[in-house]
């Protein structure tokens, strides 16, 4: 089983910043992938991005069109933590966001919500215009 708590949502005006941390506990691996989904009123939970450690110093990353150049996920392997950096915020980032695991290795990025395995309760961002 894996734990995953996160923090750092908020409320920010268009153009501002917030970091999301999603710390994970229990069996879990750095190959193995962790994303950030998100879900606005009325939507369904899309994809945001996600990142997999490949070894030494090289993580593979995928992020959703509508945030490349403004959010970005890293990771702390000794912290066993999974960070969304979210830049130049639009009110249309407005959501839930979830921190998402696999419980096993997968070479591709999973984009859709039955590809992971483990979720947090969800934190949320809000962007005010």
């Amino acid at each position: 089983q894996v734990q995953l708590v996160e923090s750092g949502g908020g409320l920010v005006q268009a153009g501002g910043s917030l970091r999301l941390s999603c710390a994970a506990s229990g069996r879990t691996s750095s190959s193995y992938a962790m994303g950030w989904f998100r879900q606005a009123p009325g939507k369904e939970r899309e994809f945001v991005a996600a990142i997999r450690w490949s070894g030494g110093s090289i993580y593979y990353t995928d992020y959703v069109d509508s945030v490349k150049g403004r959010f970005t996920i890293s990771r702390d392997n000794a912290k066993n933590t999974v960070y969304l950096q979210m830049n130049s915020l639009k009110p249309e980032d407005t959501a839930v966001y979830s921190c998402a695991a696999r419980g096993s290795y997968t070479e591709i990025f999973p984009r859709r919500v039955s590809g992971y395995d483990y979720w947090g309760q969800g934190t949320q961002v809000t962007v005010s215009s």
